[in-house]
C-alpha cells in the first residue's frame, strides 16, 4: 500500500512538472506589447524576451518593420545600440537592437520604439525579429493562418491588430513624441472639470464650525 501511493506521487509530480514545463516553453518567444493600436496615431511598441538561444544569451534583435510605416524611431536607451535600416520609398525596414552587455537566459530584455502604420495597412501587422545570440540564432517569423491559434507555433513573429480609435488629444501628443505634455493636459482637464469641489469642502467646514460655536455660547447662557 506505502509502495504504490509512492508510485502514485512520484507519476502525479512528473505529470505536474511537464504541465508546468510546457507553458514556458510555449511562452518562449519575442512578445510585443500593446497587441491592439489605433491606426491614425503613433504608438510605442515594446519588444521583450526572456530566452536566449537554448542557453546562450543575446546579443542582439533585428526588427523587421511593416512595409511603408511612415514613423519606425528606437527608443534612445544606454543599453542598447541601434542601427537602422532603410527602404527604397524612404522610410524605415529594420531596426537592429545590439545589446551593450549580452543579455542571459531568464532575464528580461526590452527595447522600444515609436510606430504609425501605412494609411492603407492591413489590419493585422508581423514584425518578424531574428534573434541573435553569442552562440546560434532564433528566427522569430511564422505568422499564423485563419484560425489558427499564433501561441501553438514554433516560432511566432510578434503581431498587432490595429483598430479605428479615433485620434484623442493624448494620442495626438504621443504622435508628436511629447509624452509629458499629454500627462500635464490630461491632468489639468481633470483638475478643470472639477474646480469647485475644494472650495464647496472648505465652505461646509466653515458652516459646521460657526454652527457649534452658536450652540456652546447658548448652552452657556443657560448654564448661568
Amino acid at each position: 500500500m506505502t509502495i504504490s501511493l509512492r508510485r502514485g506521487a512520484i507519476i502525479a509530480a512528473i505529470a505536474a512538472g511537464i504541465v508546468i514545463a510546457t507553458p514556458a516553453m510555449a511562452s518562449a518567444h519575442v512578445g510585443v506589447s500593446p497587441d491592439a493600436v489605433p491606426r491614425d496615431a503613433s504608438t510605442l511598441l515594446t519588444f521583450s524576451f526572456s530566452h536566449g538561444c537554448a542557453e546562450s544569451p543575446t546579443t542582439s534583435l533585428r526588427i523587421t518593420i511593416p512595409d511603408g510605416s511612415p514613423v519606425a524611431d528606437p527608443t534612445f536607451d544606454a543599453a542598447w545600440d541601434t542601427q537602422i535600416e532603410k527602404g527604397a520609398d524612404g522610410y524605415t525596414s529594420a531596426i537592429t537592437y545590439t545589446a551593450i552587455r549580452p543579455v542571459p537566459k531568464g532575464v528580461r530584455g526590452a527595447v522600444s520604439l515609436s510606430f504609425r502604420p501605412a494609411e492603407n495597412a492591413p489590419e493585422n501587422l508581423v514584425f518578424p525579429v531574428e534573434q541573435t545570440c553569442e552562440t546560434g540564432t532564433n528566427e522569430w517569423t511564422e505568422v499564423a493562418k485563419k484560425g489558427q491559434d499564433a501561441e501553438k507555433l514554433d516560432s511566432p513573429a510578434p503581431a498587432i491588430t490595429l483598430t479605428k480609435t479615433a485620434t484623442t488629444p493624448a494620442a495626438a501628443a504621443a504622435d508628436h513624441g511629447d509624452h509629458t505634455d499629454a500627462a500635464t493636459a490630461d491632468a489639468s482637464s481633470t483638475a478643470d472639470a472639477y474646480p469647485v469641489v475644494p472650495t464647496v469642502l472648505g465652505a461646509g467646514g466653515l458652516v459646521a464650525g460657526i454652527a457649534a460655536l452658536v450652540v456652546a455660547v447658548a448652552a452657556y447662557r443657560r448654564r448661568a
